[in-house]
């Protein structure tokens, strides 16, 4: 597949890493305190977070190829969504509920991290 800069790119859902790791997935009830919790500690800790964000923009090539190419999502929320699915195996809709819980601090740390990382991601694949 040959890239164009800053051409939205689509990849089939059942390639995508995120959807195949289970990022989309629902956990039974009893299990959502559990992950909520781990998602809290995890997601807190900018350092932790950045480093699982720096590796799953590497091991999941299609789903960020297919997301980030697409200029209307939140690319920060994105990555760190991808980041604690890939990292802790936490759904995304637990990651969201464990984003709401973090200081202002905290979630200004792990944006930076997010950012970062996005604008390595497009400048190692050409996507600036």
């Amino acid at each position: 597949m040959q890239r164009q800069r800053n051409k939205r790119v689509y990849v089939c859902y059942w390639e995508w890493e995120d959807w195949l790791n289970g990022m989309w997935r629902t956990v039974h009830i009893s299990d959502e305190a559990y992950f909520l919790n781990k998602a809290i500690k995890f997601t807190g800790d900018y350092k932790l977070y950045g480093l699982a964000m720096s590796k799953v923009i590497h091991a999941w090539p299609k789903t960020m190829l297919h997301n980030l190419t697409n200029t209307s999502i939140n690319y920060k929320a994105f990555i760190g969504h991808c980041a604690v699915s890939y990292a802790i195996n936490c759904p995304e809709y637990i990651t969201r509920q464990a984003w709401r819980m973090l200081t202002t601090e905290q979630q200004d740390k792990a944006n930076r991290e997010a950012e970062k990382y996005y604008q390595i991601w497009k400048k190692e694949l050409n996507h600036t």
